[in-house]
């Protein structure tokens, strides 16, 4: 902590330079930017400061100026988003606490399409990995979003909308390279084809040297990746606009983990390559019957592969339909239908296998909201659900009431009541994961497991919240919110019921563990979030969050490290300081620290990072930016994943220049 405030300190010294107003967002008034549109909360376009909601908006300007190369670190701005490195290749990333590798708790799409795995419950980070510089704006919701997004945004919903192909006309060629990012670059072109339609293309590489490991100099992480994509926008009619993306990718990434080569042999630690690929492809069309009605399809294909120890490779169709009305001047309802199935093939090996290997699953949902403006311009109520029905627990539905009070220009309150559910993964209930043999009594060979549960249940979650916006001044804004949930029917490892089994050889016992739903407990907590215009060339961007939880067992639990796993895997307290300041004309310099207590689970320490970047716009359409990160230590740890699915490296300082050229 004493590093931050430092830093802190450091920043809290004005510039004596003359003031000049700027060209990007920070020439807005900070009013302009509580006004920004969000579309995430209830699906179609709201202002920030009307948005019933904890949302945190990253610009394109924001995202361009944070010297961030991957979106886990971008991420890293937002307050009540927990963002841990474990190690080159994988990140734990959750909202409002219950971090882990996959943080089953917390839904991301892009441009609307589920990036979620059903296989483990999270997010693929190392592969979503999309040009920064195409994405229009990063919207993330702290708290339930299930009622419009369904099943799995319980604690968060993290939306990434990319940029039309219309605002990416030209070419751009980046190429950079630096200590630990030994070469990246990107190569994008877009135009016209004909009046009505837009379109871009681009290819991504980028090649990462390994990370220093916990007890060794290298902690065999390194990784590669290529990548390419295109967007079309077509106007198909004054009332019908159509958009066709899509990706692909292939790389390989080392993977340190744990292998068991036969049951009478213990664990052993092993660096296995991975190869990636995947593929996407979505559609949307939009129909506008008039200025009150309109109605949107999306229809998306997902495809990926990982060859290691399970390795999966994944099917994935989704169709959503969606309609908008605004019923008079006060009423404003959105309600939609989907469908999604997912096939899956595995063939995994004696430490981790799924049972069965092929899987398909289909999941059916609708949800309808309604908002009404009770005082036009100054008091809105609105009210939804969404009703799902999966493999697993059948249906589900998750109601939110929220209210939002405007009771004068510079103020806004808001308010919300939701519930929210997390849905099994195959993880839960169709997995095996053996960890060694022992010989028992009688010279008996058992082997210990953790066996899936086909009956285990939806996790719940009920949220209630509160949030003031405010900017009292042209050059202050202020984002308070303050929640507390109540988890219900949460995980737990319990023993279960011995066997006997022949398969593989020698016959022996397996004593099994297994999931079930045995822990319930509350999260308390505020994040707060301001920004302080402190001249025309100066902007501060000060952000705090706190969170207390407690997790309780069920009495008749045996289980005795979840309580701590939860409880413990996430920071209580979290603070950063971003600092944007114009130098000259066309200099600019951009500073974050960020504080990040201690970790009980993994025995984590507590630390700070600081970043920095300076960029020269040497011309109109040239630029180069020179960036450093993690700059106060060497080397610090992160997170330590308490499953033992992958071993934890330590996050270096590091560097890297980058030039940019648009023509």
């Amino acid at each position: 902590m004493a590093g931050f405030v430092a830093v802190l300190l450091i920043f809290l010294a004005r510039p004596a330079w003359p003031q000049q107003a700027n060209s990007d967002l920070t020439e807005r008034s900070l009013e302009d930017l509580m006004n920004i549109k969000v579309t995430s909360v209830s699906k179609t376009e709201q202002t920030l400061s009307r948005t019933a909601s904890a949302v945190f908006v990253m610009t394109a300007e924001e995202i361009q100026r944070s010297g961030a190369t991957n979106i886990p670190d971008l991420l890293r701005m937002v307050p009540g988003i927990d963002v841990a490195q474990i190690n080159a290749n994988t990140w734990a990333v959750s909202a409002r606490g219950l971090n882990g590798r996959f943080s089953n708790e917390l839904l991301v799409t892009v441009d609307g399409r589920n990036v979620y795995t059903p296989t483990f419950g999270g997010v693929f980070w190392d592969v979503l990995g999309l040009p920064l510089e195409d994405i229009e704006r990063i919207e993330v919701i702290r708290g339930p979003g299930g009622t419009v997004w369904g099943a799995n945004a319980v604690n968060g919903f993290i939306n990434i909308i990319t940029k039309k192909a219309g605002e990416t006309h030209g070419g751009v060629a980046i190429a950079g390279a630096g200590n630990l990012d030994q070469g990246f670059g990107t190569v994008q072109y877009g135009a016209s084809l004909g009046k009505k339609t837009d379109f871009r293309v681009y290819t991504k590489y980028f090649n990462q040297d390994h990370l220093p490991g916990l007890t060794t100099a290298s902690g065999n992480d390194g990784w590669h990746l290529l990548r390419g994509g295109f967007r079309m926008d077509s106007a198909l009619s004054s009332k019908d606009a159509l958009t066709v993306e899509g990706n692909i990718y292939t790389g390989k990434e080392w993977n340190p983990t744990s292998f068991l080569p036969s049951i009478t042999s213990s664990v052993q630690n092993v660096n296995e390559p991975v190869n990636l690929s995947g593929a996407d492809l979505q559609s949307t069309w939009r129909h506008s019957y008039s200025e009150h009605s309109e109605t949107a399809l999306q229809v998306s294909f997902d495809r990926y592969k990982r060859n290691d120890a399970l390795g999966e490779q994944r099917n994935t169709i989704a169709l959503d339909l969606q309609h908008r009305l605004a019923w008079s001047s006060r009423q404003d309802i959105v309600w939609g239908i989907g469908y999604r199935y997912t096939d899956s093939d595995s063939h995994g090996n004696l430490t981790i296998s799924l049972n069965p290997a092929d899987f398909n699953m289909q999941l059916f949902s609708s949800f309808v909201q309604d908002e009404v403006a009770v005082i036009p311009n100054k008091l809105y109520v609105t009210a939804g659900t969404e009703l799902e029905h999966n493999r697993y627990s059948g249906f589900n539905w998750m109601p939110s009431g929220r209210i939002s009070w405007t009771p004068a220009r510079r103020h806004m309150f808001w308010a919300a009541v939701s519930e929210a559910v997390h849905t099994p993964s195959e993880l839960d209930t169709s997995s095996r994961t053996d960890f060694g043999g022992f010989v028992g009594p009688g010279g008996v060979l058992v082997l210990a497991a953790l066996v899936g549960n086909p009956h285990f249940q939806d996790e719940r979650l009920t949220a209630w919240e509160l949030g003031y916006r405010t900017t009292p001044s042209s050059r202050v804004s202020i984002d308070l919110a303050f929640y507390h949930h109540d988890y219900r029917d949460q995980q737990t490892t319990e023993p279960a019921t011995p066997f006997f089994e022949t398969t593989p050889a020698p016959p022996h016992v397996v004593l099994p563990v297994t999931f079930r739903n045995l822990m319930s407990g509350e999260a308390t907590g505020f994040e707060v979030a301001s920004n302080w215009k402190v001249s025309d060339r100066w902007t501060l961007s000060p952000a705090y969050a706190f969170e207390q939880i407690h997790m309780h067992l069920d009495p008749t639990s045996q289980d005795t490290g979840s309580v701590l796993n939860a409880e413990g895997s996430s920071p209580a307290n979290g603070a950063q300081l971003r600092s944007h300041v114009d130098l000259v004309s066309n200099v600019a310099w951009d500073t974050s620290v960020y504080f990040v207590d201690r970790l009980r689970s993994g025995k984590v320490p507590s630390y700070t990072r600081a970043e920095t970047g300076l960029t020269w716009r040497w011309t109109e359409y040239l630029s180069c930016s020179v960036v450093g990160q993690n700059l106060l230590q060497d080397r610090h740890l992160e997170f330590v994943d308490p499953t033992g699915s992958v071993r934890s490296s330590l996050v270096k300082r590091s560097a890297y220049v980058k030039i940019t050229w648009q023509f």
